[in-house]
């Protein structure tokens, strides 16, 4: 999602549609959302760095640590741009950083939307070949597999994120208000039905292609993967409660709910539709984005008791050593104490 505001489903009457323009949306959401972002900003971030320092430094290297760790980070990547949508909510959506930033911005969003959706596939397709091709499985399935797979999901991610490098740029409304924007214009000193008619195509080859591969083919993929793997190990009457099931639809129906709203958003950009169902679109939008950054690693990686018995236990460890650490420099800082010991 182009998160950095909301007039971004304005996009302007050259792009999509010339006789139609949106309102700015009501202050109050924007200062919900805003409210909204700083808190799971905060929240976030911390668990995040958290959950990579212990597959990092408290788990032993396997391929599933690896996989998840820049799951994580993806996560992390995508995270890092929300302090800017927080200022420039607080500015009625004035974005004041720059043609550069804005650039950044949205290609940084999309870098870490396409790699954690990629990932998530790869994921997948390890748990796919790991049940229904062992054999296979054994003999190629390592650490170097999984980093040469890993570079080329971030190589292709890089790749989908250049037209917003492309594309965005700032402009200045009617009101005064500087707007980081898509532009699909190739040349903007021409005003012409057929370069109206080019923004459109690019416009509508980009979002097919988001589409596709951000959430159609990574969507079948999950679901084929999953299905294939319960059916399996009921196959081979492994399955002995119904939390398999139970998880594999948690997963599949997290990722269906949490991208679903922010490719229909983009949708709404080629109809004249009401500007009531674009705001309630965006706003859904926003939450389950912004929830989806936050909280699915916590999902994905509880839902494996090992990870989750390992982050106890190094939490447990870790304020241990703090309070140890500080109750030894009070000590140190009052000699009566030691004496009383």
């Amino acid at each position: 999602m182009d998160l950095n505001t909301t007039t971004d489903y304005l996009i302007s009457a050259t792009t999509v549609k010339s006789n139609i323009s949106f309102p700015d949306p009501h202050p109050v959401i924007n200062l919900a959302i805003t409210i909204f972002s700083s808190i799971l900003f905060t929240v976030g971030i911390i668990a995040n760095v958290l959950y990579l320092w212990v597959l990092r430094f408290k788990m032993k290297k396997t391929v599933n640590t690896l996989l998840f760790f820049h799951l994580i980070l993806s996560y992390l990547i995508s995270s890092l741009i929300m302090p800017f949508k927080v200022i420039s909510n607080l500015q009625a959506n004035h974005w004041g950083f720059g043609i550069v930033m804005c650039k950044v911005f949205n290609s940084t969003f999309s870098l870490g939307m396409f790699a954690s959706v990629f990932i998530l596939c790869a994921i997948s397709l390890d748990r796919y070949f790991l049940t229904l091709h062992p054999i296979w499985s054994k003999k190629h399935r390592n650490i170097r597999w999984a980093s040469i797979t890993l570079m080329g999901i971030w190589i292709f991610a890089t790749v989908l994120s250049i037209p917003h490098l492309v594309f965005r740029e700032t402009q200045k409304n009617t009101n005064g208000v500087v707007i980081c924007k898509n532009n699909y214009a190739l040349f903007n000193n021409q005003e012409s039905q057929k370069t109206e008619a080019l923004r459109k195509r690019i416009h509508m080859a980009l979002f097919i292609s988001r589409l596709w591969l951000g959430f159609l083919l990574p969507l079948f993929t999950i679901i084929f993967c999953y299905v294939r793997v319960v059916q399996k190990l009921r196959q081979r009457g492994l399955v002995k409660s119904s939390k398999p099931f139970i998880t594999m639809m948690t997963f599949i129906g997290s990722f269906f709910v949490c991208w679903l709203p922010y490719h229909v958003y983009h949708s709404l950009f080629f109809n004249e539709t009401h500007t009531l169902v674009i705001k309630l679109t965006y706003i859904v939008t926003a939450i389950t984005v912004s929830f989806n950054i936050f909280f699915s690693p916590t999902f994905y990686l509880f839902i494996g008791e090992n990870f989750k018995k390992v982050f106890k236990e190094s939490i447990v460890a870790l304020f241990e050593s703090v309070l140890h650490e500080q109750s030894y420099l009070e000590q140190s800082q009052n000699p009566s104490t030691i004496k009383s010991f």
